[in-house]
């Protein structure tokens, strides 16, 4: 089962970050506008086999920051569907709130921050939140985020066995670089 999702989690967020990429590498605001629908709703479809995967693993941070990450997400897609300004506010409440129940399970459930995979998980969450925070709002500076989680969860993923996932996060680490690169030359902030 852990392969499968394994398969089903790596592919959809890997989709996800060539999406972000075609994205910024479009001509036209429709290209960009069908690329950046794509990308968030692979990124949705894929958030069900991670948060399995860092359930199992007991990475509780991970697993609800992930969880919480959908209002977020929505919030992306909903940007990229309708434009800026029409996303509703309680979805960056409820992300918000995830993390905090997130870390509070995990400080449960270990005792405290205890093990490396906490910080890993930490790392994680940040890189998530900030990545896909400032994504959804259109801003570049979330791939940074998305460079801080998909590093720290291909370390997190390794030291746990799941070489799959710890692969498609190394390999999306250039589709997130090249977004990034794509942007900056073309002067959009």
């Amino acid at each position: 089962m852990d392969i499968l999702l394994q398969i089903w989690g790596g592919s959809s967020y890997l989709l996800n970050k060539i999406c972000f990429s075609r994205a910024e590498r479009s001509a036209t605001p429709e290209g960009n506008k069908a690329w950046r629908l794509r990308s968030w709703g692979i990124f949705l479809a894929g958030l069900p086999a991670w948060v399995a995967v860092f359930g199992m693993e007991h990475n509780w941070i991970a697993a609800t920051v992930e969880a919480g990450g959908a209002p977020a997400m929505l919030i992306g897609f909903i940007i990229a569907l309708r434009g800026h300004g029409n996303e509703p506010k309680w979805l960056d409440y409820l992300a918000r709130f995830a993390v905090v129940c997130g870390l509070a399970a995990s400080l449960y459930d270990f005792g405290g921050i205890t093990t490396p995979t906490q910080v890993y998980e930490l790392c994680v969450a940040a890189g998530f939140l900030i990545g896909t925070y400032l994504s959804a709002k259109d801003n570049v500076n979330g791939y940074f985020g998305f460079m801080l989680g998909n590093l720290s969860c291909a370390v997190l993923m390794g030291s746990q066995g799941y070489y799959i996932l710890m692969g498609q996060q190394l390999v999306s680490l250039v589709f997130v670089a090249d977004a990034y690169r794509t942007r900056k030359k073309a002067g959009r902030r």
